[in-house]
């Protein structure tokens, strides 16, 4: 297929913003075809300078607009399931940001859709999957060189939290890819979750519960912790640690430029995750055009953000009455068997 994949972004905020530039410069095989933000002024400063795309207010515009063949949605986790649902009634292939949607009765909704299709059409946003030392540390661990996977050790920092961020947020957002990172490196579900809340840090928001301590448990024994802390005022930071049975692997330290001068030797500290990651969402994003274009659908699936959301709404109740909490999941429709 020679034509290029026409694309409506929908959500021209800084991640669709972002992704409207991917599209345009980065990735091959795609074009950016509509976009579509509440805020019309926003979305016509995404596109400034790229041809042939149609702006709009509406989500059924621009997925309607001409040329669009493909669906990428960066808006707000809340507006996601409409999205998705709009998608799927027009065949419309989908990458869909994390969170899919943020509850799981929605995120369920989503599943339930895209079984009815009898066909896979969405992929979610879960780049961690598309890192380089992601990709490697799952290798190592397929390849059972390690043994088996007893433990894993995961740290998220952020530099600071947005403007009306919660601390179910710190939960079903920023912990998101680390739920979902667990699952796809263990190959196992997440059954249970325990929310431990040091004091606040002096930095977090006034009522922010930041940072937090979770514990996972998994359907064969393994247990996953994740230190999240938001608003650590110094950087961004992501690693994850495997400790198995006959060693252990870590990654997520040398990612940053080393400096050496007469004054000594310093590090720079990434600020944010599209700096971090920026090499995952080329790879995430040129991926599903690829699929796309002919005629697949790859990567983590709308299960993955069910599954995600069901994990993030038990750990909420967690942090929410302080005791553990079991994950309930539906039934997994035989499309995603």
């Amino acid at each position: 297929m020679s034509e290029l994949l026409g694309v409506a972004v929908l959500g021209a905020g800084h991640m669709g913003a972002d992704h409207i530039r991917r599209i345009d410069r980065v990735v091959n095989g795609a074009r950016v075809a509509a976009v579509a933000d509440p805020d019309s002024g926003r979305a016509e400063d995404a596109v400034a300078g790229i041809d042939g795309v149609s702006v709009h207010t509406e989500v059924a515009a621009a997925l309607d607009a001409p040329g669009v063949r493909a669906v990428l949605i960066a808006s707000p986790g809340p507006a996601h399931e409409e999205a998705l649902l709009a998608a799927f009634a027009r065949g419309l292939p989908v990458l869909c940001e994390k969170p899919m949607v943020p509850d799981s009765a929605g995120a369920l909704r989503v599943v339930e859709a895209e079984a009815r299709l009898g066909r896979r059409l969405a992929q979610i946003g879960f780049m961690r999957r598309y890192d380089a030392e992601y990709i490697r540390l799952k290798a190592l661990l397929d390849s059972g060189r390690l043994g088996r996977p007893l433990m894993l050790h995961c740290t998220h920092r952020n530099v600071s939290s947005p403007a009306g961020f919660t601390s179910a947020m710190v939960v079903n957002s920023s912990v998101s890819h680390e739920i979902d990172a667990a699952r796809w490196l263990l190959g196992q579900e997440l059954t249970a979750v325990t929310v431990l809340r040091p004091r606040p840090s002096s930095h977090a928001p006034e009522g922010l519960l930041d940072p937090q301590l979770l514990m996972f448990e998994t359907a064969e024994g393994a247990l996953v912790d994740v230190e999240v802390f938001v608003n650590t005022g110094f950087g961004y930071q992501v690693r994850c640690e495997a400790v198995c049975e006959s060693g252990s692997a870590r990654i997520g330290d040398e990612h940053a430029m080393r400096v050496t001068t007469a004054d000594g030797v310093g590090q720079e500290v990434t600020q944010d995750y599209l700096v971090r990651f920026a090499d995952a969402y080329d790879r995430e994003v040129q991926a599903w055009v690829d699929a796309t274009r002919a005629g697949r659908v790859t990567g983590p699936g709308v299960w993955d953000g069910y599954a995600a959301s069901a994990v993030a709404e038990a750990g909420v109740r967690a942090l929410e009455d302080g005791g553990r909490v079991t994950v309930e999941l539906a039934a997994r429709p035989d499309l995603y068997a």
